[in-house]
């Protein structure tokens, strides 16, 4: 993840102010709906990692095909990568 979490309480909480400020949303569980916006935030922030996890399952179950094929793990991991992020249309 590219925010450390601390950061991403901070931005879930400015959002919901500057929402509330705005006029466009209303609560009556600030709390709640903190810590609902901060999981919703943490979880999209989170996609890049899962994709990047995933995609080293995957190399390392093909491991010897690669080295068969002489690809290096680096351009494998990038064409891997990019073909998930297409498939399930994911933006990053």
């Amino acid at each position: 993840m590219q925010f450390p979490r601390e950061y991403v309480a901070y931005m879930a909480k400015q959002v919901l102010k500057r929402l509330t400020k705005a006029g466009l949303i209303q609560y009556d569980q600030p709390e709640y709906v903190t810590e609902v916006m901060y999981e919703v935030m943490l979880d999209e922030f989170s996609i890049e990692d899962r994709i990047n996890d995933e995609v080293r399952k995957i190399l390392e179950r093909h491991g010897d095909e690669m080295k068969e094929l002489g690809a290096t793990f680096e351009e494998a991991f990038k064409v891997i990568k990019k073909q998930l992020v297409r498939e399930r249309k994911i933006i990053l």
